[in-house]
């Protein structure tokens, strides 16, 4: 499996449950290992052989995160896509089959086509907010399908849910605790939580969110930030047919939670608040002013944690809004 010094390589891993197909570019070799500790073993011990210049997977609910972190810890370069950029590019190669091995192939070629960057992998601490924040989630989807059941219950079942909605309830406040927990254990986040709360709008879930699902915050520039999340406008003209602008991608979980803090914003941040009335006032329509205010408040908080400033300072400094 030696490759030509001045070759690259590039390796696609399709991920299930059970296995990990592997396809190797440019070579063409491919083979499958079972999705479990001593196949990840085998499976990182051959790559780092291979030397390859970039691991491409697909993100699958969390089924390739034991994988991802071990070809990380492995010191190999990996990068986790999203599975709608990878059939995408399929299509566009004409490969409608789809089969697990084709799958690995197309991401192995994806791979050496786009070369998606390699994002750093996450501490424990972070594994372990993001992991709470996902639970928290969960809890809140039960309950609120839990809190709809009792209305059109019958007698027999409705102390059931009653009892089942306290449990969820309760449950949901020991996941807020942990949270808060998790946030003491770190001085930086400690911090930036500090800042990011400092913010009208953004409570304990909104900072928790970004902190553990959005670490280049502070880092980009407000274009690119916007882009990562999913809410910087794209153009979707051709000739003569102007359409109109649409966000496109992203982290949805970023997305939710600024979605929440913005609405909360129109109401009691006067900065998003007046943005949001203005653009109402030209006639937007009430979806388009949100998302706008969702982009700026997005803004307003990637310059607090780059300037390192609270809400009241950053608005004293307007210049410090441009980020790099």
């Amino acid at each position: 499996m030696a490759s030509n010094e001045n070759t690259l390589v590039f390796v696609g891993i399709d991920v299930s449950k059970a296995n990990l197909d592997v396809a190797i570019r440019p070579t063409g070799e491919s083979w499958q290992m079972s999705n479990e500790l001593e196949g990840i073993g085998r499976l990182v011990e051959q790559l780092g052989q291979v030397s390859p210049a970039l691991i491409i997977l697909e993100a699958t609910g969390g089924y390739e995160a034991a994988c991802a972190s071990a070809l990380a810890v492995a010191g190999l370069p990996v990068a986790v896509i999203n599975p709608r950029q990878a059939r995408d590019f399929a299509k566009s190669l004409g490969r409608l089959a789809k089969t697990d091995r084709i799958d690995a192939a197309v991401l192995a070629h994806f791979g050496e086509a786009v070369r998606p960057e390699v994002r750093k992998l996450a501490d424990e601490q972070t594994v372990q907010l993001q992991a709470l924040i996902v639970r928290r989630r969960q809890l809140i989807e039960m309950l609120v399908a839990e809190k709809n059941r009792v209305a059109l219950a019958h007698r027999t079942v409705r102390p059931h849910l009653l009892e089942h909605v306290n449990w969820l309830e309760k449950e949901l406040d020991q996941i807020d605790k942990g949270l808060r927990e998790q946030l003491q254990k770190s001085p930086i986040w400690r911090e930036n939580d500090d800042l990011l709360r400092s913010v009208p709008g953004v409570g304990l879930v909104t900072s928790t969110t970004l902190l553990a699902e959005l670490p280049e915050l502070g880092k980009l520039n407000r274009k690119k930030i916007a882009a990562l999340v999913g809410v910087a406008p794209y153009n979707c003209d051709s000739g003569q047919m102007h359409g109109k602008r649409a966000i496109w991608g992203g982290r949805a979980t970023v997305r939710s939670a600024l979605y929440m803090a913005t609405l909360s914003g129109i109401r009691y941040n006067p900065v998003i608040r007046a943005h949001y009335q203005h653009l109402r006032h030209l006639g937007k329509s009430a979806k388009v002013a949100l998302v706008a205010c969702m982009r700026k408040l997005l803004t307003i908080l990637n310059a607090i944690i780059f300037s390192k400033s609270t809400w009241k300072e950053t608005l004293a400094a307007p210049k410090s809004m441009n980020t790099p």
